[in-house]
């Protein structure tokens, strides 16, 4: 018999105030959470000893609330082992490792690698300004999140090192006439930047106009340009900045009328990008309502797209200074993906219901045309076997490539290197069953039920009949919770 801790003790703590003021056209908050851990020798190297968050926001409304002022504001602390926070500067969120990555100040707001560190702080703001009301509306807002800023403990972050802005101008119609009951139009664009001043992929133009026609149905049209050449400093993860294609993407969505038994809704897209890639989306989803208890929803979606900046991997290379030392391998990806999702909600009574839900999903992912930046924050590209180097392939019994030898140079100094063939399918079968029984006003018992499952193999062509054998003969993970509430009245 053996006795292993999983997880150290630990406690958690949330606080939050909120206050209203002029009759709730004013509210303002704070909130301050914390996490502590006991760590032994074994975790220390691996979790956060402690962290800590201090934050506040505000709303204010006037002019009948037709105009508004919200924000937000926080502080985040994580301390603990160097190694700890070693791996947090090294995180996708932030990149502190990356070659050319401008050298800040290394004080209270760490912005550089530094393996000696105990401690990671950080900050994050949040502002919009609009007018909510009228005819004619506006929105104006900004969002940051300094490089140190870190959340990881108690919530959930995937970026930092971002100042987002955007502006958006809005028209509504609210007047039936005799071609729509009532018409909204956006325009607008956003623009983003990281700490360093480089203006990031995420800079936008785009347009929507939603309507309901006199026999409501939902109609809308969406459009977005995004610019191209600006600098994604993210994409090498861990390599320096480069430069990225542009695209211009168009989506629409026709849906009847939510007040019939039978509803049918539909959400194509498709995408260009100015380096020759493409997405094509198309789905259709029906609706029936039996009664007033029952509804049932079946949702296919089929998605096929070819990307032209597919990450793949990163090799050292000690002649390849320019990176860092490394060799970033990209490709153009092929993409196909078939779902199916499925609802069924059941009101026995006000206070007792049963939903399930099922999603299969068939995918597959085919890797072409390998290749590689030809210099940091440039976005030309060189592949090899054509434009530099060369590539050959080998293959296992069934005459299925499993792996890929490449020499970046040819007769260059550089040595060949081997990549595994990154070709795979995915099968996926995810559902769930909630049955919630209100037992007193307020207080609720849920009983739930979900199944996943889940097979990948190396394959990358889409096969449908290959595909669902495999995804019914994967092996099921099941779990089974309660989860109980209880509220407790004044």
């Amino acid at each position: 018999r053996t006795t292993q801790e999983v997880e150290p003790l630990a406690n958690y703590f949330v606080g939050r105030v909120k206050k209203d003021y002029r009759n709730g056209d004013l509210v303002l908050g704070v909130i301050g959470t914390s996490l502590t851990r006991s760590l032994n020798d074994e975790f220390r190297p691996r979790l956060a000893s402690h962290a800590e968050l201090v934050g506040t926001d505000w709303q204010y409304m006037w002019d009948n609330r037709a105009y508004s002022f919200i924000g937000s504001a926080a502080l985040s602390s994580v301390a603990g082992d160097p190694q700890v926070i070693t791996n947090r500067q090294r995180s996708n969120s932030r990149l502190y490792q990356r070659p050319g990555r401008a050298e800040g100040s290394d004080g209270f707001f760490r912005t550089r690698l530094d393996t000696t560190a105990t401690a990671l702080r950080g900050y994050g703001a949040y502002a919009r300004v609009a007018k909510d009301a009228g005819d004619w509306r506006w929105e104006s807002a900004v969002n940051l999140r300094n490089p140190g800023f870190e959340t990881n403990d108690y919530s959930f972050l995937t970026k930092s090192d971002y100042i987002w802005n955007n502006v958006n101008i809005i028209r509504a119609y609210n007047t039936p006439t005799r071609y729509y009951r009532s018409l909204f139009a956006v325009a607008g664009g956003q623009a983003e930047r990281n700490f360093e001043g480089d203006v990031t992929r995420n800079t936008d133009v785009h347009a929507f106009v939603e309507t309901t026609t006199n026999n409501f149905w939902n109609v809308n049209a969406f459009f977005i340009r995004r610019i191209p050449g600006l600098i994604d400093d993210k994409l090498l993860r861990g390599g320096p900045a480069v430069r990225t294609e542009g695209s211009y993407f168009y989506s629409s969505n026709i849906s009847t009328d939510s007040r019939k038994q039978w509803q049918l809704s539909s959400n194509p897209s498709y995408a260009t990008t100015t380096l020759g890639g493409s997405s094509t989306n198309a789905n259709v989803q029906l609706r029936v309502q039996p009664n007033t208890r029952t509804s049932i929803s079946f949702g296919p979606a089929f998605s096929k797209s070819l990307g032209k900046q597919q990450y793949v991997a990163a090799t050292p290379d000690a002649t390849n200074a320019e990176f860092g030392g490394k060799r970033y391998v990209f490709a153009d990806i092929q993409q196909k993906s078939l779902s199916l999702d499925t609802r069924f909600n059941l009101t026995f009574t006000p206070t007792m219901t049963l939903e399930l839900y099922a999603q299969p999903l068939l995918a597959s992912a085919h890797f072409t045309d390998f290749k590689e930046f030809d210099a940091p924050r440039e976005k030309a590209m060189s592949s090899y076997g054509n434009d530099i180097g060369s590539i050959t392939s080998e293959t296992n019994a069934d005459n299925r490539v499993v792996r890929y030898r490449i020499d970046p140079d040819g007769a260059g100094q550089a040595n060949s290197f081997v990549i595994a063939n990154p070709d795979f399918n995915l099968r996926s079968l995810r559902g769930s069953a909630v049955f919630r029984w209100e037992y007193r006003p307020g207080s609720t018992l849920y009983f739930v039920w979900t199944q996943q499952r889940a097979d990948l193999a190396p394959v990358g062509d889409f096969d449908f009949a290959r595909d669902r054998s495999a995804l019914l003969g994967a092996r099921p993970d099941n779990v089974f919770l309660v989860k109980a509430t209880w509220w407790l009245a004044r």
